[in-house]
């Protein structure tokens, strides 16, 4: 029987997508997307991936009293900066144990690449030099200096730290400012010993970072000046540490996203976060 030209062609159809069933398709390995792409349900900054000093505790560094981001309460270091840190310990499924090193040893990256601790959470200003040291998180926290003098000292401006000794501590953003202001200063290892020097008459002002200031206004001191630097801080970890800081950045992406960080930063800064 002589078949019509329709007929064969519908065939012939039927015949082509017998042949492209799903019982003759070629099998796709496991793991790997149709395209042959390896697919992988962990990613290279996963918490399997970081390895920590300590095995199942992430241990911070940080440079106390530094209030609100690091101080003492009830023989504990706490602040903004533990609560963050905090918060990576709590998506690695670790414990957190927070040291207090000198704040030089952060910045070169000592305590860091020494195996001392994972992280450096001191209120770390990000910039050029540091990161040569360290790797940096992403910013999480904007900061300006600020001045601590007696009340009635009209220390209100640059102009009038003409002639004036200033308290700055060691390897910070307010030291490098007074040394580029060509202003007198003298180091110190930390905001406290500042503020002993100023209330003890060996200096005139206090150089920080506004934000830790407050803490020390009263008894006729107060914040009498601000000055904008635009620095951020971030958190840092040890060169070529990607691992950790990887699940540093998801964790700040998590809490930014979720509304933790706005709860933490209101708690801690004491006013609601503009960002």
């Amino acid at each position: 029987m002589k078949i019509s030209t329709a007929a064969a062609a519908l065939i012939a159809s039927a015949l082509l997508l017998a042949g492209c069933s799903s019982d003759d398709a070629p099998a796709t390995p496991a793991g790997t997307s149709a395209s042959g792409d390896a697919s992988s349900t962990e990613g290279s900054g996963s918490s399997a991936d970081v390895e920590l000093v300590a095995g199942d505790t992430l241990t911070v560094c940080t440079n106390a009293p530094f209030e609100p981001f690091e101080f003492e309460e009830n023989g504990e270091i706490v602040g903004f900066d533990m609560d963050i840190t905090g918060e990576v310990a709590k998506d690695l499924g670790v414990d957190q144990e927070v040291i207090n090193v000198a704040f030089d040893a952060m910045e070169s990256g000592a305590a860091l690449t020494s195996g001392q601790c994972d992280i450096a959470a001191a209120g770390i200003s990000i910039n050029d030099e540091r990161a040569q040291n360290v790797d940096f998180s992403e910013p999480y926290f904007d900061a300006d200096l600020g001045l601590l003098a007696a009340a009635d000292a009209a220390l209100t401006s640059e102009d009038a730290l003409a002639g004036k000794t200033v308290a700055v501590q060691i390897a910070t953003v307010g030291e490098d400012w007074a040394e580029a202001k060509g202003l007198e200063a003298i180091q110190y290892a930390d905001l406290g010993l500042q503020v002993q020097a100023l209330k003890t008459g060996q200096v005139d002002a206090v150089i920080n970072d506004v934000f830790v200031l407050g803490a020390y206004e009263g008894d006729g001191f107060g914040v009498t000046a601000t000055f904008p630097t635009e620095d951020r801080y971030g958190l840092a970890v040890a060169k070529g540490n990607t691992a950790l800081l990887e699940a540093i950045n998801a964790t700040l992406d998590r809490i930014e996203g979720d509304g933790t960080y706005d709860t933490l930063y209101e708690a801690r800064i004491g006013v609601a976060h503009e960002g």
